[in-house]
């Protein structure tokens, strides 16, 4: 009879692929929402007539989950006029709103994937 020593190494036993994923898993959501917060705010500077600056101070970007981030306008009364939601819109008044939520959310749905992608090759090598 003999015996035969099996030895277990490298990043998957000692928990090291593990560690990184979970980073990965943190810095792809802060990417994607930084990116979803950053576009907002751009569209918000391009497209409002007289910015007083307190709308776009309260754009706020908070963990609403481990894994999950939410960008929003802390409630101002009227962000759902300036987005064009409001009950104040569009037929009641003229203005139709600027729609910068909705545009940044399908940009960043559109975008998400790739930021993604990009992120990972920085916590690849922690996984080897």
């Amino acid at each position: 009879m003999s015996d035969v020593e099996v030895n277990f190494e490298g990043p998957i036993f000692d928990g090291r692929a593990a560690q990184a994923m979970a980073a990965y898993c943190d810095d792809a959501r802060d990417s994607i929402a930084e990116f979803g917060e950053q576009h907002a705010l751009n569209l918000m500077g391009l497209a409002f007539r007289h910015p007083t600056g307190y709308y776009e101070s309260r754009v706020r970007t908070e963990l609403v989950a481990a894994d999950t981030a939410r960008v929003h306008d802390s409630g101002v009364v009227y962000g759902p006029w300036l987005e064009g939601v409001g009950s104040r819109n569009s037929p009641v008044t003229r203005f139709p709103g600027y729609f910068h939520w909705r545009r940044t959310k399908a940009l960043v749905q559109a975008r998400g994937r790739p930021i993604a992608e990009q992120v990972l090759q920085r916590h690849l090598p922690g996984m080897r």
